[in-house]
């Protein structure tokens, strides 16, 4: 999860209604009408808040001839906790760990002598140590237009948006208008 959505969610989440809203559609789903008598509020407030919780997907509507019934999406609070948790302990070692010294020998297989990358790895393991090798030219905290990250990625291979692309997938990096940024390594697909 990318360090700005997962901020987005608790700032919106961060409200007292909301929370409230949340404790009412986790036993059943409920219309906005009765949701603003149960909480004593205004239907146009329960409609402000609900298209917010809307914007971060924790709930979803479904429509019952005239009625709109409004279900909490809890799959989406799980996978944010789950976020928060890995960030605030530290990722658990993954069946997925490498060696230093499979790292060494992924990164003498992959790459030429010259520091090209000769293809990407099937491996999704070997795929991550690749990237991560790439990536130590990068400075965490600077900003860098789409231009610069292609012409960083072509010193190591030709297909710059493929591995522009792996790196945002893969949490490596952070893109927002054309602009990318390292994404804290706490954050990076293991």
């Amino acid at each position: 999860m990318q360090l700005d959505k997962l901020v987005g969610f608790h700032k919106t989440m961060g409200d007292p209604t909301r929370i409230k809203i949340i404790s009412l559609l986790a036993n059943k789903p409920w219309n906005g009408q009765a949701l603003a008598e149960k909480l004593g509020l205004s239907a146009p407030t329960i409609t402000h808040h609900l298209k917010k919780m809307r914007e971060i997907n924790i709930v979803y509507e479904r429509r019952d001839k005239n009625t709109i019934y409004f279900y909490l999406n809890k799959s989406v609070i799980l996978q944010q906790t789950e976020s928060l948790r890995k960030l605030a302990i530290g990722m658990e070692e993954s069946d997925m760990a490498v060696t230093n010294e499979e790292q060494t020998k992924i990164v003498e297989n992959f790459f030429t002598a010259e520091g090209r990358l000769k293809n990407i790895p099937s491996q999704r393991k070997k795929k991550l140590v690749v990237f991560k090798y790439m990536l130590k030219g990068l400075v965490f905290g600077r900003k860098y237009e789409e231009k610069e990250i292609n012409e960083y990625i072509k010193q190591y291979f030709d297909d710059y948006a493929t591995i522009r692309r792996e790196f945002i997938v893969n949490h490596f990096m952070y893109r927002e208008n054309n602009i990318y940024e390292l994404n804290p390594e706490e954050m990076w697909a293991k």
